[in-house]
């Protein structure tokens, strides 16, 4: 007993350790966003789906000892090439320099390939274990229910989720991470090839044979329509996890780790009903999820509302949602006969869930609508199970419920595709577009005073830029870059302004800063997201900073740092005399681009007499201490500019400059107007590739 519960934790914990560690080793390749993420999560529940499948195959199509012999043989095979990644790669399953993309035009591709390579092996054994081990335990308890096994291992799972973020993370770093997931995976092989050797002498002499499951004991085949709903209830329940979890994180508030609070609920009603039923009652909770239903809809309309109470909401509907998805499924369990199957379908669910929030909504819709769809389809399914009565037979319960929550789910896919195709915004917007790295939307202001009438871009709850129709306004520079902000003071104050400057700007927005520029000067702007770059050139009619000035302008696409770094292989520095760094989306923190390696590049590409500004307007976090330690480490002049919001032009913002000469941060109109960094200090650790701790930082 005690051999398959430690299994089964082990390997869960290993999976939810492997995937936070794996994407906060790649996030920096794709622009530290987001999106990142959610791939990871489809690469994982694809893998998730043909480990079940592998372990259907085994169990139901093998002999015992045949079986028993591959597995041993498979498992023995990715422990020698972790070994073998451990001599070439820094660390085992943290891939070196050179695997880093050439550019962003195929991201999902490359995560995939990323992942496939790293730990694609490690994780298809980690995920085939909790059902080949329910399996095992069928067979040597029979008549003892195994499913309980599963409610361990998203115990597991849960506990291996929450101690990342908080326990690894934060006294770790990588590399170190790397190694010390290894040797847990090397436990994980010894326990699950000794279980399986155990299981095979344990098992019956007639099992030897290739048989199947159902050949053995004479257990009815669940229908089609049973395996369906597995299916259908499982897509659902991943559908609406990425759904709420794109959602609160890029449109509600972007919180560093605050995508851990959707999934940790998501293991959370696993492990509620698969504990043996007594935690859900149908009806209770589909008259929850009526109630959550309510909230859902508030939390979507009050755009005022504080984001905690919004955040709340959308997870209380996700709790309520996904025990119904959860607890549904569990009642129609099979024997354990057909467990392999089970878990195999509810497994291609997960899969085709994470596929269609990954890569159709992306190209049907133009907003997160995936997660109207799921609340629609989630409603459906409550009042349906409100409406089954007891007395009716399960089948024709199975047929009720699929029929009606699969017509749902199609109806509202198609009409949102076509409000989509016709109407473009379910807000209103002027322009809504969205791809891999989320949604952006232009809004009129002011439509109704000439004056001030302008249009501003959006990107999740962060504004991008402002510019103005008016023609005395039209080329002022706006928001946070306006000529009292920390960028605009370091540019009209720099000895090279109006003398063929020399600029490099990370993110592009809306292209405001090149307003300052002059006849001669040469701009250089690195941007990651294609529809950005479209909207800053002019098209669509909206923004015109970079067509109407006179300066120099190139544009990169991809994710800066590594522009940066190949600028340096291919031609050397590009000497900037000031380099912008304003690189948060919707508040999100790209760590790659705040590191001491990252400076490294940054210093290599600035003049000896250059200066680097950095936005760090952000609500939720303060980036101060990490930059002044970097300040300290390259023995850079620092100082902080913050800047009070002034009618329509000027917004908040606070901006760092720093610059190898302290003149040039000295000039009165900086001085007077920048916070003194004399006498501060801070106990933040230097923050590297290999190491960083938000929980530090935030606000």
């Amino acid at each position: 007993m005690i051999l398959y519960i430690l299994s089964v934790f082990i390997s869960a914990f290993l999976l939810f350790q492997v995937q936070p560690m794996i994407s906060r080793y790649i996030q920096p390749y794709f622009g530290g966003t987001p999106a990142v993420w959610s791939t990871v999560q489809l690469f994982f529940e694809v893998f998730l789906t043909g480990g079940y499948a592998y372990a259907t195959w085994l169990i139901r199509r093998l002999s015992t000892r045949t079986g028993t012999r591959l597995h041993i043989s498979v498992l023995a095979v990715s422990l020698v090439m972790i070994i073998f990644l451990a001599f070439v790669w820094p660390a085992p399953v943290i891939p070196d320099a050179s695997w880093k993309p050439a550019s962003v035009e195929t991201p999902i591709l490359d995560i995939f390939k990323l992942l496939f390579v790293a730990v694609g092996l490690p994780y298809f054994l980690l995920s085939t274990n909790s059902p080949l081990t329910q399996a095992w335990f069928a067979r040597s308890q029979p008549g003892r229910s195994p499913y309980w096994l599963y409610a361990l291992s998203n115990i597991g799972s849960l506990l291996g989720l929450l101690a990342y973020p908080f326990v690894i993370e934060p006294n770790l770093t990588l590399k170190t991470q790397g190694w010390v997931w290894a040797g847990g995976y090397a436990l994980f092989v010894l326990l699950a090839g000794y279980g399986a050797y155990k299981s095979a002498h344990a098992a019956p002499a007639e099992s030897s044979s290739p048989q199947t499951a159902e050949a053995q004991l004479p257990v009815p085949k669940p229908s089609g329509r049973t395996q369906a709903l597995w299916i259908l209830l499982s897509a659902i329940g991943t559908t609406l996890l990425l759904a709420v979890t794109s959602h609160i994180t890029q449109e509600v508030a972007a919180i560093p780790l605050l995508w851990v609070v959707p999934l940790a609920i998501y293991l959370f009603t696993f492990i509620l009903t698969y504990s043996g039923g007594r935690w859900y009652n149908s009806k209770i909770f589909a008259g929850l999820m009526i109630l959550a239903s309510g909230v859902f809809l508030w939390a979507w309309a009050s755009v005022e509302a504080s984001f905690i109470s919004r955040t709340i909401g959308y997870c209380f509907f996700l709790f309520a949602s996904l025990m119904i998805c959860n607890g549904e499924t569990y009642r129609l369990r099979p024997h354990p006969a057909h467990l392999t199957r089970f878990y195999l379908m509810t497994s291609i669910g997960g899969a085709l869930g994470g596929i269609f929030v990954n890569l159709i909504a992306p190209l049907i819709f133009k907003g997160y609508w995936e997660l109207l769809i799921g609340f629609g389809v989630s409603l459906a399914l409550a009042l349906a199970v409100l409406l089954l009565r007891k007395s009716t037979a399960l089948e024709m319960q199975t047929r009720f419920v699929f029929n009606v929550v699969a017509s749902i789910a199609v109806l509202l896919t198609i009409a949102f595709s076509l409000y989509g195709f016709l109407a473009g915004s379910i807000y209103g917007e002027l322009f809504q577009a969205r791809n891999f790295f989320g949604v952006v939307r232009v809004r009129e202001v002011h439509p109704d005073d000439p004056e001030w009438h302008g249009y501003t871009v959006a990107h999740g709850t962060t504004l991008h830029g402002l510019q103005f129709t008016a023609a005395d306004k039209h080329s002022t520079p706006t928001a946070y870059f306006a000529r009292q902000s920390g960028a605009g003071l370091a540019i009209l104050n720099h000895p090279k302004y109006g003398h063929n400057m020399k600029m490099g700007v990370l993110g592009l927005g809306i292209g405001t800063l090149v307003a300052y520029g002059q006849p001669g000067d040469d701009y250089r702007l690195y941007e990651i997201n294609p529809i950005m770059v479209e909207l800053a050139e002019g098209k669509y009619g909206y923004f015109s900073f970079l067509p109407d000035n006179p300066a120099t302008k190139t544009i990169l696409v991809g994710d800066a740092r590594l522009s940066l770094e190949n600028e340096l292989a291919a031609h050397g520095s590009n000497n900037f005399d000031l380099l912008a760094i304003d690189v948060f989306s919707s508040d999100s923190i790209p760590v790659h681009l705040v590191t001491k390696e990252a400076f490294d590049i940054y210093l290599q590409h600035l003049a000896p007499d250059g200066v680097i500004a950095i936005n760090i307007s952000t609500r939720y976090v303060d980036l101060v201490p990490v930059i002044w330690q970097i300040s300290k480490y390259y023995n850079l002049a620092m100082v902080v500019i913050p800047t009070n919001p002034e009618g329509y032009i000027v917004f908040p913002s606070n901006w760092v400059l720093l610059s190898r000469s302290p003149e040039l941060l000295q000039v009165p109109a900086i001085a007077e107007r920048a916070y003194p960094m004399d006498d501060y200090t801070t106990d933040i650790r230097l923050w590297t590739d290999d190491f960083s701790n938000l929980f530090q930082i935030l606000k």
